[in-house]
């Protein structure tokens, strides 16, 4: 009897088309194999640069959401009571014509009564150009609730944030640190660099309240209570400023740690910037005690001292503040451990780590350098430190400042920018005013006209707070007034609830 034939290598496909997966919002380049004009199989691409071959299970099921059944194929129109799920397919000239008959009127006469909100729909792009052109600021998605307060608080303090914006270097990092990342957004990237770094024997160090994926894997776990990142991080930087585990030379070149801050308690200028007739802020001269611009080439700025002014008060640099903010005894670990869930000698284990990695272990690279200055160096200096972190720090309502405190951690070691360090990716960094800033202020809106610009953006002073006459919110989710100004994405999830209680306002 004759052992039956199997082919070893069977015809997966006559085509093979290359796109993006949307399974998820790490966007993997894929192949997609196709067999009479059917979808057969899909696999990674391994010319693409974010996943280079690697494919995911639910980027592989791809193929099941595009033929499921219950995949819509028509517009669907409510043909029962509202809950009661009865709906009947319809041409998208109907829907089309019903949309208009409910829209036009509202664009007509006050277009920002019009809500849209959409979920992670994957073409914001197109959805909030649609919602400027239809002329409502009353626009938002997913991300006011998902991790955008992540992104802002990147952008914010140090030009961009984790996940798109940057990665770490994986070939010459030291210690990798996951600040409550599960397995989903840039999923790929990162289970390719945490092979690099397993493979060369370096750390990882996950800190999440579960120790499940990534954490299961990682050299050392720090299983915190959930939404305690921030106070952790902050003990962390005290412990570092403590034993002087700090990068000075760092914070001084190319952060505004050294720019003056006005102490003038009860005026108009107190706690902002000193700056000069040209509106340059200003730094002390170490050499020579003077006031100079932060932008003068080869001198060394004080990073503590202060000078008196002559309209009142006193002048100091950033960081003398934020040393008398970080090295408040409340942050001791002592202070806090009960409240994160780690013990107080885990913490300073912990800030030791990151400071033996940082700069015991440094990176040294000769290559001649110019720096924003047009000051020349000789070598490259790296603090093989790197870091990424992802929704599970930015669910919370604490979640903007606690992202903003993981990047000053970054900053007093050294490690963002550097050979080792977490590296941005081009077009960022970016200052936040090169974003868009909100539209929707009173002047901008009008009947039957496009929105006199894009309805998210970045505020950079109560200017651009989106206001009424009276000094209330302009949007029905309050974004961009006093009351959530740095909204950045909106908030999605404030709409039905401000719906609610507006509409028992009596008129």
């Amino acid at each position: 009897m004759s052992e039956p034939h199997i082919e070893n290598s069977p015809q997966v496909s006559d085509e093979v088309k290359q796109t993006t997966c949307y399974m998820c919002a790490c966007r993997c380049g894929i192949n997609v194999h196709i067999r009479d004009e059917k979808i057969r199989y899909i696999e990674g691409n391994r010319d693409h640069p974010i996943n280079k071959g690697v494919l995911c299970a639910k980027g592989s099921a791809g193929i099941m959401q595009h033929y499921s059944p219950a995949r819509l194929k028509s517009p669907m129109k409510r043909v029962g009571p509202r809950g009661s799920g009865q709906f009947e397919p319809i041409s998208w000239e109907e829907a089309l014509s019903t949309a208009t008959e409910w829209l036009a009127p509202i664009r007509k006469s006050d277009p920002k009564k019009l809500a849209f909100f959409t979920g992670r729909d994957q073409s914001q792009a197109l959805t909030s150009w649609w919602a400027q052109q239809f002329g409502t600021p009353n626009f938002a998605a997913h991300g006011g609730f998902c991790s955008v307060n992540m992104a802002a608080g990147g952008i914010y303090t140090i030009g961009g944030a984790f996940w798109e914006f940057g990665a770490p270097d994986w070939n010459l990092t030291e210690i990798f640190v996951l600040f409550g990342v599960a397995e989903d957004h840039d999923s790929n990237p990162i289970k390719i660099g945490l092979g690099k770094v397993k493979g060369r024997g370096k750390r990882v160090v996950s800190v999440n309240p579960v120790q499940t994926g990534y954490a299961a894997i990682s050299d050392d776990w720090y299983g915190i209570t959930p939404g305690t990142d921030g106070l952790l991080i902050i003990s962390l930087i005290r412990e570092l400023m403590r034993s002087g585990n700090i990068d000075v030379d760092y914070l001084r070149r190319y952060t505004n740690s050294p720019w003056l801050v006005i102490r003038n308690p009860g005026a108009a200028n107190d706690g902002l910037f000193l700056r000069d007739s040209d509106g340059c802020p200003q730094v002390i001269d170490r050499s020579t005690g003077k006031i100079v611009s932060h932008t003068t080439k080869n001198i060394s700025t004080a990073m503590h001292g202060e000078i008196a002014l002559d309209g009142g008060g006193v002048a100091t640099p950033a960081f003398v503040i934020m040393g008398e903010t970080y090295m408040d005894d409340a942050y001791a670990p002592e202070s806090v451990c009960a409240t994160v869930g780690i013990s107080a000698d885990r913490i300073r284990q912990f800030a030791a780590d990151l400071a033996e990695a940082a700069f015991a272990k440094e990176v040294v690279i000769n290559q001649p350098w110019t720096d924003w200055k047009g000051e020349k160096h000789k070598t490259m200096i790296g603090r093989p430190v790197s870091m990424h972190a992802m929704r599970g720090i930015s669910a919370h309502s604490n979640g903007f400042q606690t992202c903003r405190a993981l990047h000053v951690l970054q900053l007093m070691l050294g490690s963002i920018e550097v050979p080792g360090g977490w590296r941005f990716k081009p077009p960022y960094p970016k200052p936040p005013e090169a974003h868009p800033k909100p539209a929707g202020r009173p002047d901008q809106i009008q009947a039957g006209k496009p929105l006199a610009g894009a309805p998210l953006g970045y505020v950079l002073g109560p200017d651009d707070l989106l206001l009424n006459a009276d000094g209330g919110p302009q949007r029905i989710d309050k974004a961009y007034s006093w009351d959530a100004p740095m909204s950045a994405h909106g908030l999605m999830h404030m709409v039905i609830s401000n719906a609610v209680a507006w509409r028992s306002i009596p008129c």
